[in-house]
């Protein structure tokens, strides 16, 4: 079904409720990033197994969110499961790079940018159907 054939006012909550799932998934990668990159910092002198618990405990938080964003996003919004997929894998990097120059104090490197335009082409790709 063509989006003109669909009626504005589903396209509205359509919206609203992609809108959701995009919210998830960033506060869902905020704390997936800290669960995978944030205990190189705050625990590089625990043992591995302190910051694999640790990070667990991150991930479930995590999951809390992504589980419903993916929910809402599929069976709400409409999206279809390569256009999350997709969205995520922008978002992770919207979060990661701010995260790895300010919490971590990696360098801000022009590869960022690069990435991000390939990025946009997949985004391009993944949602011009």
């Amino acid at each position: 079904m063509s989006l003109s054939t669909i009626p504005l006012a589903v396209q509205a909550v359509q919206a609203v409720q992609a809108v959701q799932a995009v919210l998830l998934l960033v506060a869902a990668n905020v704390f997936m990033t800290f669960a995978w990159y944030g205990h190189l910092k705050s625990l590089a002198n625990s043992p591995w197994y302190t910051a694999a618990l640790v990070s667990w405990g991150i991930a479930l938080m995590e999951y809390l969110l992504q589980v419903p964003a993916n929910r809402i996003g599929f069976h709400e919004a409409g999206l279809q499961v390569g256009q999350l997929k997709i969205m995520q894998e922008v978002i992770t990097l919207a979060v990661f790079v701010p995260f790895s120059v300010f919490f971590l104090n990696e360098p801000l490197k022009l590869d960022y940018l690069w990435a991000g335009l390939c990025m946009v082409g997949a985004v391009y790709f993944i949602f011009r159907s």
